[in-house]
């Protein structure tokens, strides 16, 4: 800029005997950097590389003059001195070229692609770590349902004979229950890693026949209270699995009761979207700390536990069922509400399990 105003000072106080072609070259190379001269009253004389509103060259005028006081304003000028007997005075006021405003966007935009890809890196690696742990619990599921299968069959087997020696014998029905429930825990071990096929169910059966499975197995002091409707409340489930949902959230509720009285409630509640099942408890309750753990695989707070029960039913509920499950109230010393939500649209359900 400090050469292209030495130009025009040149070009301003030229005389016919002066040799105009380097200061011309100079002037006209310029096809990138904004420039407006004005004189000394600051109104615009000349202007190049300048956008401006105007509809004609007066307009166009006024325009530049705003636009060169903001210029000056931000120490973007050069004054050239015109005459020293009267100090008369022009100056070029200039912004930035093309190319460098387009700089000052480039570390922005190359900060982006590399944030970009960054967190695609990471999207990958926590995608590839996620798909490693579930190929860890189908394998270790699948597995246990083939270790039990062979003891099952053989435990029928057993069943069988104790039918006919001690047909009279009440305690065999009831082995018999136990291990039906064996083969049917096996079966949902069996089922972990492939989409399972949902049906029309209604929700309360389901319900009814995992708390009369629970009632007869829990201690005397915890007493089992069943808020449900009395319609029926058909929705898209796997029975099976969704079973194993409850009685996980049943057996966490009887452990945190363990040795002190208290109650479960089994509460259904319909919406228009959804169906909600909330299982209280009033025992020991989890620990703030805890709550946003206590669905991630390992993660256990009794002696002896694998930490595998609540993640497995968060899987069945949002990876099969489409649904939700959380812990919606928990107090230590008050107890704890798990809350699952399942979609109350049949036609929606079935369509997601198709894709």
């Amino acid at each position: 800029m400090e050469v292209l105003a030495q130009a025009m000072r040149s070009l301003s106080v030229a005389d016919d005997n002066t040799d105009l072609n380097l200061v011309l070259k100079v002037i006209n190379e310029n096809s990138t950097i904004p420039v407006i001269v004005v004189d000394k009253s600051g109104k615009a004389q000349i202007f190049r590389n300048v956008d401006l509103k105007g509809r004609n060259y007066a307009d166009s005028l006024r325009d530049a003059t705003r636009r060169a006081a903001i210029m000056k304003g931000s120490g973007r000028f050069v004054r050239i001195s015109i005459d020293d007997r009267t100090h008369d005075y022009i100056d070029v006021c200039y912004d930035d070229s093309v190319i460098l405003k387009r700089l000052a966007y480039y570390p922005y935009v190359q900060l982006g692609v590399v944030f970009i890809f960054v967190a695609i890196v990471i999207f990958a690696l926590l995608a590839s770590k996620k798909a490693e742990h579930n190929m860890i619990w189908v394998g270790l599921s699948k597995e246990t349902a083939h270790q039990l299968g062979t003891p099952i069959s053989s435990l029928l087997a057993w069943i069988e004979i104790f039918k006919e020696d001690y047909p009279k014998e009440p305690l065999v029905p009831e082995m018999e229950k136990d291990v039906k429930r064996l083969q049917i825990i096996a079966e949902r071990f069996s089922k972990i890693g492939s989409l399972p096929a949902l049906c029309s169910v209604n929700l309360i059966d389901v319900l009814n026949h995992v708390i009369d499975y629970m009632e007869k197995r829990i201690p005397s002091s915890i007493n089992l209270i069943r808020d449900l409707p009395d319609h029926d409340v058909v929705i898209m489930l796997n029975t099976s699995l969704f079973e194993w949902v409850v009685e996980n959230l049943f057996k966490n509720a009887i452990d945190s009761l363990s040795g002190i009285k208290g109650t479960i409630t089994v509460k259904v509640t319909e919406f228009t979207d959804i169906v909600s099942i909330e299982i209280s408890d009033t025992g020991k309750g989890i620990k703030s700390k805890d709550i946003s753990n206590v669905f991630c695989p390992g993660f256990t707070t009794k002696k002896r536990g694998w930490g595998l029960g609540l993640s497995l039913a968060k899987r069945i509920v949002e990876d099969y069922h489409k649904g939700k499950i959380f812990v919606k109230y928990s107090d230590v010393g008050k107890g704890t509400v798990f809350c699952i939500e399942l979609p109350n649209n049949p036609k929606l359900i079935s369509l997601s399990s198709a894709d």
